[in-house]
């Protein structure tokens, strides 16, 4: 058993981060928290099988759209068997703050969609109009063209006619 202390740096604050490495750490069966420092970083202590912390150390350097860790600063230390699980340090009013971020987001992206809606709507009507308009002219070119067929056919019926 040993205890890794890490110090993860990047955009790692606002992002899922510490969520991300409760569930890592709770698959592999790691104890431990994960908290927020002030300084931007975030503090994991994970205690557990070494070849487990291995793997976590690893599993927590996370790159996708929203969390880019740029650096873990690493000390491994003896266990101290101070927590019975992994979990997330979470400040007072932290969770308050969030749902009122989240609101706001949510607010925002349903505005982008309606105005979504509306522009396709009216790309939909400019379409129909367009379409509606190349199919008039097709109808023109066509009744056109069966008139035409008609009096040259109409011409050469006329023509055997006057032959027999």
């Amino acid at each position: 058993m040993k205890r890794l202390t890490a110090y993860v740096s990047g955009n790692v604050h606002q992002r899922g981060y510490r969520a991300r490495v409760t569930d890592i750490a709770r698959v592999l069966g790691l104890k431990g928290t994960v908290e927020n420092l002030d300084d931007g970083r975030v503090k994991i202590i994970a205690e557990g099988d070494e070849d487990k912390l291995k793997w976590f150390e690893e599993a927590i350097c996370i790159k996708n759209t929203l969390i880019d860790v740029s650096s873990i600063e690493k000390e491994y230390s003896t266990p101290r068997d101070d927590v019975n699980r992994f979990y997330k340090l979470v400040d007072r009013g932290e969770t308050d703050s969030r749902l009122d971020t989240a609101a706001d987001h949510l607010k925002n992206l349903i505005v982008a969609v309606n105005n979504m809606n509306q522009n396709i709507g009216g790309k939909i009507d400019q379409m129909n109009d367009n379409l509606s308009d190349k199919i008039d002219q097709m109808n023109d070119n066509l009744s056109d063209k069966i008139d035409q067929m008609n009096d040259n056919l109409s011409d050469k019926i006329d023509q055997m006619n006057d032959n027999l």
